[in-house]
């Protein structure tokens, strides 16, 4: 049922599972997070973010290059860093993926069932609607590997056009005095800068591809010049994104109108209700409706692609159709029975997942390409900067673990 890998597929399918990947629900929690830092300090450490995790990303890339196609983050750990660190890494993979998995169920039943509930005007149980996306997506799971990829792409390809309409639309409609704050700054309400600690590591998580590189190289080989682009490209597009996305929403919604959102629980439907209430056309309307519903969508394939792939490794479960059901079951069921008892995690899910993604898609990657320069001297790709890269994407996983526990032990000043 699972394809072979074919290296003969173009760069453009490699940078759209990682642009799809990223540019998703994540998003959602990004205006909402970076709102007390507001829209020039919020652009500022949302860059420092993405070379952070882009660096880190090629790390990664740098050391799986050096093992056979298909190895995933348990093999390679174990054999650079032994098995204490390959347990912590296996810990922290699984929970982020897992946890990300939780929160995209989430936001999928609560964008879904409230565009239904819209639109027919009856209320839809929206935990029914998360566990029937679960379903749909694990039935294409089990099917291919390469089917979820390219559904993800054309997702993406919807989104860009939704995204293009709903937010050109925005764009002219900026207010630039609302992109300043100057209500606030008139007020004596101009710190800014605080708040930008605690979005650091929601920043780190909206930037999470790095489940996605095994499964590049099943698709590419060890054909470095595609792998590359895809992350580059790939990742540098779901900045602009994002950097387009903050200007848009923090120049059309104003920043004590967060305190609402915030207040409400942060979910992907209370960020929407916020843009339809800006009396926006029937037209843009739909289309942010589409936007909303596909960006969830798209990360929810990406994410879950990578989990999948990661414990067909971790198990050693082949591709055969009682494999990947075997796959499915542990991809899905944890999730969803957590979905279940918690349906609204989507924020929290996000915030979670930036901790521990800290230690295996930032710290570890690092670690790994050092330990691999060391035992492989005839290498494939070397990330460039020498060792001054990786210790620079340390520093950062460092910084992000600090800014974590301060907002959790409240030391942190929160926006809200």
């Amino acid at each position: 049922m699972e394809e072979t890998s074919n290296t003969k597929h173009s760069s453009f399918w490699g940078i759209m599972v990682i642009a799809g990947t990223v540019i998703g629900g994540g998003m959602f929690a990004l205006p909402v997070n970076l709102a007390g830092a507001w829209f020039f300090w919020g652009a500022f450490i949302l860059i420092i973010a993405w070379f952070s995790m882009l660096h880190s990303g090629l790390l990664l890339l740098e050391a799986n290059l050096n093992y056979p196609v298909g190895s995933s983050f348990n093999t390679i750990t174990k054999d650079l860093i032994g098995s204490k660190w390959n347990v912590v890494s296996g810990i922290t993979v699984a929970f982020v993926l897992y946890i990300l998995t939780y929160a995209y169920i989430s936001a999928n039943g609560a964008i879904i069932s409230e565009t239904i509930s819209m639109n027919s005007g009856g209320h839809v149980n929206s935990r029914l609607v998360g566990i029937c996306t679960v379903a749909f997506v694990a039935t294409v799971l089990w099917v291919s590997s390469l089917a979820a990829s390219r559904i993800t792409s054309l997702f993406l390809g919807i989104k860009i056009i939704a995204f293009v309409v709903v937010f050109g639309s925005l764009f002219f409609q900026v207010d630039y005095s609302i992109l300043k704050d100057v209500s606030g700054a008139e007020s004596g309400n101009n710190g800014y800068f605080p708040y930008i600690f605690m979005a650091i590591p929601v920043c780190l998580a909206s930037f999470g591809f790095h489940g996605n590189i095994p499964s590049l190289i099943i698709c590419y080989g060890k054909r470095k010049d595609k792998l590359i682009k895809s992350i580059v490209l790939g990742s540098l597009l779901a900045l602009v994104v994002y950097l387009f996305w903050l200007y848009c929403t923090m120049g059309n919604v104003h920043r004590d109108n967060f305190k609402d959102i915030i207040a409400s629980g942060g979910n992907v439907d209370s960020l929407v209700k916020s843009f339809l209430g800006t009396n926006q056309s029937g037209l843009i309307e739909f289309f942010l409706l589409v936007f909303s519903n596909l960006a969830v969508a798209s990360s929810f394939f990406g994410v879950t692609l990578g989990l999948f792939d990661y414990l067909a490794d971790l198990f050693k479960l082949d591709g055969s159709p009682s494999g990947r059901f075997k796959t499915i079951l542990l991809t899905f069921l944890p999730p969803s029975i957590l979905y279940l008892l918690f349906p609204n995690g989507f924020i929290y899910g996000i915030g979670g997942a930036g901790l521990c993604a800290t230690i295996w898609a930032v710290i570890i990657p690092a670690i790994l390409a050092l330990k691999s320069r060391e035992k492989f001297p005839k290498k494939i790709f070397t990330v460039w900067g020498g060792k001054a890269i990786p210790f620079l994407v340390i520093a950062f996983g460092v910084l992000v673990i600090f800014c974590w526990f301060g907002s959790a032990f409240n030391i942190l000043p929160e926006f809200g």
